[in-house]
Parts: structure tokens; sequence; C-alpha cells
């Protein structure tokens, strides 16, 4: 499954990359935290087997995190972005060996939800699994069924927008024929039915497409400072949560320790283009334009959302990526209990940070197991939400 592998001296060379982007990180780490940072390291010069790479040149290589990872893997480098010991223990640790023995001969990777495996040279195997993420740690506790929630309602986006996107099959069928492992192991084809997307293999645009709708999250924090969002000057007076005038783009790229950074287009034309640019703000606030008036249709406010994009490698087209239009990418509100002035009940993992503020939990030691109920509560605003975006009742149990 690995060819190409680099040489030596050019493993060397992506080392040097890898230890100048991750510099200021590994200086603010904790000193009991290093070795996996060193261990990462040397991993991209003494073992080629199951890495990954998006594979595209400076300035692109510095954005090192799980939405590139996932979508374009190659043998030979492992540049692993440093996360904290529990976040990198949990991914192991939540795989169901049902479908990792069955899929273990593949390249694979790890996101903080999705397990990433290498089919082909063009085409990935996206698993969306039960984890959820909260504060940038992995919790110890999974949502059941979340992982189908996502993927079931990607695949609803992809259907219904009729934009280029990467999805070759979510069927499992068709997904078995792809994958001749799946075909006499059923217990792990029926773990994976629902919640893995076999898709083409893309070079990814190194910013998130962020559209705004209403001023909430980041937005919301960056009006009050400057009476701006991402450089892009708004009306005086608007409260928190107020609807835009017309949506914004407002990129958001990755800081070297993880979190989003909102950024100017400006920033994103110097890095990628004008054209490039221009096409992605375009495309990107068209599609939100199109799923916010279905939503608003389902009774739903469609705030804001991020898009991931990448381009075809055969062609250059842009395409649509990663998942859509989910609780975990998008802002969702019920459009009747709207009330601009503060913060609004939303379809996402709210049941889970309001639990953990309120625990006692300091944010940087472990995290708590979730109690039965805000587990199930959590899983019913996700199941929720996909009943509402797709009018079709879930059909998984619970």
């Amino acid at each position: 499954m690995c060819r190409n592998i680099p040489s030596y001296s050019k493993r060397v060379s992506i080392q040097y990359q890898f230890v100048k982007s991750f510099q200021k990180v590994r200086q603010n780490f904790r000193k009991n935290h290093n070795h996996l940072i060193y261990r990462q390291i040397k991993n991209c010069v003494s073992s080629p087997k199951r890495t990954v790479s998006h594979a595209i040149p400076p300035p692109f290589f510095s954005r090192i995190h799980d939405k590139v990872g996932i979508l374009h893997i190659r043998a030979g480098i492992e540049p692993i972005a440093p996360l904290k010991k529990t976040m990198l223990e949990s991914r192991v640790a939540d795989v169901p060996e049902l479908w990792s023995n069955a899929l273990k001969a593949y390249p694979h990777t790890s996101g903080k939800v999705r397990e990433i495996y290498q089919i082909s040279e063009s085409s990935l195997l996206l698993v969306a699994t039960d984890r959820i993420s909260a504060y940038d740690w992995i919790l110890p506790s999974l949502i059941p069924d979340k992982g189908r929630v996502l993927t079931g309602l990607s695949d609803f986006w992809f259907d219904r927008l009729g934009t280029a996107h990467h999805r070759i099959s979510s069927d499992i069928a068709e997904i078995a024929s792809a994958v001749p492992e799946l075909t006499a192991d059923n217990s792990a084809r029926d773990s994976l039915s629902g919640r893995s997307m076999l898709v083409k293999r893309l070079q990814i645009v190194p910013f998130e497409c962020v559209v705004r709708g209403y001023l909430s999250g980041s937005g919301w924090r960056e009006y009050k400072r400057d009476g701006k969002v991402c450089s892009i000057p708004l009306p005086t007076g608007l409260q928190e949560s107020s609807r835009l005038p017309e949506p914004i783009f407002t990129p958001a790229t990755k800081a070297t320790s993880g979190h989003d950074e909102n950024v100017s287009f400006d920033r994103m034309v110097n890095d990628i283009g004008t054209d490039l640019s221009e096409k992605l703000r375009s495309a990107s606030i068209g599609v939100y334009t199109r799923a916010s008036e279905w939503a608003l249709q389902q009774g739903l406010i469609l705030a804001d959302t991020k898009f991931e994009w990448g381009l075809d490698p055969a062609t250059g087209e842009i395409v649509l990526a990663d998942e859509v239009l989910t609780p975990d990418s998008s802002r969702y509100w019920d459009a009747s209990l709207y009330q601009p002035g503060g913060a609004q009940p939303s379809f996402d993992k709210q049941f889970v940070r309001d639990w953990l503020d309120q625990s006692g939990w300091d944010h940087s030691s472990t995290p708590p197991v979730l109690p039965a109920d805000i587990v199930a509560k959590t899983r019913s605003k996700y199941v929720e939400a996909f009943e509402r975006v797709t009018r079709k009742p879930f059909p998984w149990q619970a």
C-alpha cells in the first residue's frame, strides 16, 4: 500500500519544516507532554508506515490539522499536530475493533471524530465515530449514533445542494465492493453502516470557509471589540445573535496551537491567490444561502457554518469536502425561539458544554465522564437536527 516513500534527506527536510511549524507549541507545552512531540518528530524520519500528508508545498504545508489530514493521505510523512495526551489515547481507545481489524491493512489516521483509511491512490474511507470533543479535548464518553447523524446529514446536503462534492458512495454495499475485507465480515460491515463514506482524495484548501448570516460566537466577540468581523465593517448597534444585512464570508485558518483563527479575506488572497479566493467566497456564500433558505422552511435558522473545499487533482475544480452543514460544523437555531440580544439554544453539544462548565472541571486536566442523562439529551438534539433538516425519521434506534 505504501508507495513513493521520500528519500532519507527529503524526510529530514520535512522533519525540519515540521519542527519549525510547531516550535511555539513545543515551547509552551508542559514538560510531561514533551515526549509525545519528540516521538512524533522521530517518526517523520524513522517510520514511513501509516503516515499522513496533504502533499501541497508551502505555505500550505504549515496548516497541519485534522481537517487537512483526513482528506489527503499518502505514505512517507507523519506531520501529526501535537495534541493533549488524553486526546491521543482516546482516539485509539474509541475505535471499535469490529471495523478496525477488518481495515488494518489500509494506511490509517485519526481525526477528532473521524477515522480515515486510504483505500486506493484516489479514494479514502471516512468513518464518523460517536466521539465528541469540547474545549479542545476528546471526551471519554460517546454519543450513540452521533457519527450516523453527521454522515446522514452530509449525505442529505450533498444530494440537495447541486454542488460538486467529494462523495463517491455512502452505501455500505458499494463501499464493501471497494473494500474486499468487508465482503465476508458482516459485523464490521454492520458497524460501518450509516457512518462511513467513500470519498475522492483531494488537495485541500488551507482555509475553513466560514459564512455568517447572524452575529454569534467569535464573530460577536470581534464585533464588540472593534465593530468588525474579519476586517469587514458592520453596522453599529447590532446585538448578539442579530441577523446581518447580508451573509458575510469570514475565512479562518488554524493557529499552531490548533485553535481556529479568524483572518481577513486579504490574508486569504495573499496565501492562495485572488482567483481561487474569490471562487471560494462565491461558492461558500451560494451554498450557505441555499441551505439557509431550506432550513428556514423547516423552522430552523442556519446562523453560520464552515465549509471545507478541496481541489480535484485531475481538473483543478473546487470540490465540497468533509462534513457539510452538520451540527458539528454549523450553528442551527430554532426559529420559533429566536430572540436577538443573547446566545440562542442550538442543536449541537450545548448540553455537554453547559454541564462541563457547571461540573467544576478546569479544562486542563482529564475531562470527566458525562452523566447518562447528558449523553441522552445530546443524542436527542443531534437526532432532532437530522429529522428536522431532512424531513425524515432517523433510521437508527437508540
